[in-house]
C-alpha cells in the first residue's frame, strides 16, 4: 500500500505518490464542503480514462468516488483524501478510498438538506462493490472494490 502525505490545504491538488511497477494509483486532497464530490468526479474521470477503463466502469466508479467523497464532507471532520489504486496483477480491482478526519460531533452543511436527498449512499456502494469496509489509522478510511477486468 502506497502512504499518501495528506495536506490540509484548500485547493485540490494531487498528493505525491509512488507505485510498484505496473500499480496505478492517484490521491487528491479534497475541501471540506458541497462541491468535493463534484471536485471529485471532474479529477478522477480522466485519470480511470487513461487507465483503460470502459465506460461502465468509469460510470460506476464515479458514482462509488462521488457517495463517499459525500459521506466523509457530510459527516465527518477534514481533512478528505480521495485516493484510487489499480492493482498490477490479473485480478482487474480498483479500490476507492476516502479518508477523513473522523465523525463531527456537531450537524454539517448537508443537515439543512431535505431527507429524502440523503440517506442510500451506502446501499448503492454496496451494491456497486465486491468488498467494502473501514479502516481506522490516525484518519478514518472507508473504502471499496470494483472489478475493472
Amino acid at each position: 500500500m502506497t502512504t499518501t502525505t495528506i495536506s490540509r490545504s484548500r485547493q485540490p491538488r494531487p498528493a505525491p505518490q509512488a507505485a510498484p511497477a505496473g500499480e496505478r494509483v492517484f490521491g487528491l486532497s479534497l475541501e471540506h464542503g458541497p462541491l468535493a464530490p463534484a471536485t471529485a468526479r471532474h479529477a478522477a474521470q480522466p485519470i480511470l480514462e487513461a487507465w483503460g477503463l470502459d465506460e461502465d466502469q468509469v460510470y460506476d466508479l464515479l458514482l462509488v468516488i462521488s457517495e463517499l467523497v459525500t459521506n466523509a464532507v457530510t459527516h465527518a471532520l477534514p481533512p478528505v483524501v480521495l485516493h484510487l489504486h489499480a492493482t498490477a496483477d490479473d485480478t482487474g480491482h480498483v479500490r476507492v478510498h476516502v479518508s477523513d478526519g473522523g465523525p463531527q460531533t456537531t450537524a454539517g452543511w448537508a443537515a439543512t438538506r431535505p431527507d429524502d436527498e440523503h440517506g442510500r449512499g451506502a446501499t448503492i456502494v454496496t451494491a456497486l462493490a465486491e468488498h467494502t469496509g473501514t479502516d481506522i489509522d490516525g484518519l478514518i478510511d472507508h473504502w471499496a472494490d470494483l472489478t475493472a477486468a
